[in-house]
């Protein structure tokens, strides 16, 4: 392998491993949780986004089944193997799934707005299937679970957004990114 291929993996593998500690530091800051998980964090999604924008799909996803299996073992809570691999594995490898926006206009919105579409499914998945017996009685378990989930994800969405519309976030961003 020449030089540079292996400086670049090496420059991909450590960009990645920060993206997901920050991932996971973030998380632990949360702005608002609410009562059967998920919560509004410090922009937390965003990392696991940056890697697949920046190195592709296979690296985001990666990343991000990475973050998923490292919440296990910092003690994610689930209560079923399907369970964890809907809120965990798939919802986080969706969020690093979509790095072929990069370049294009408004293209780190458009990744972050379908990963975090992805982290909904799965996680609406999840409230349907799991979680169904938290809604009130007599309201459909399928709007339930929409407006659960909906509750903490668009609001981190709509900060997330903001700032990395900012025009300096932006600048800081494409400057990291691997040319």
């Amino acid at each position: 392998m020449p030089q540079n291929e292996r400086r670049s993996d090496l420059r991909k593998l450590t960009f990645s491993a920060a993206c997901v500690a920050l991932n996971l530091v973030l998380s632990r800051i949360a702005l608002f949780s609410m009562p059967q998980g998920g919560s509004v964090t410090a922009f937390s999604m965003l990392f696991i986004v940056l890697v697949g924008y920046w190195y592709g799909a296979k690296a985001g996803c990666v990343a991000g089944c990475v973050a998923g299996l490292l919440r296990l073992f910092l003690g994610a809570y689930a209560i079923h193997p399907v369970q964890y691999a809907l809120d965990y594995l798939l919802a986080f490898g969706a969020l690093g799934a979509f790095g072929f926006f990069r370049g294009k206009r408004f293209g780190l919105q458009c990744a972050y707005l379908l990963g975090i579409a992805g982290v909904f499914v799965c996680s609406f998945v999840s409230g349907v299937v799991f979680f169904g017996s938290y809604a009130p009685e007599g309201q459909n378990v399928f709007l339930y679970s929409a407006v659960y989930q909906f509750s903490y994800i668009l609001p981190e969405a709509i900060m997330t957004l903001a700032i990395v519309s900012l025009p300096p976030v932006k600048r800081a961003i494409e400057m990291v990114a691997p040319q």
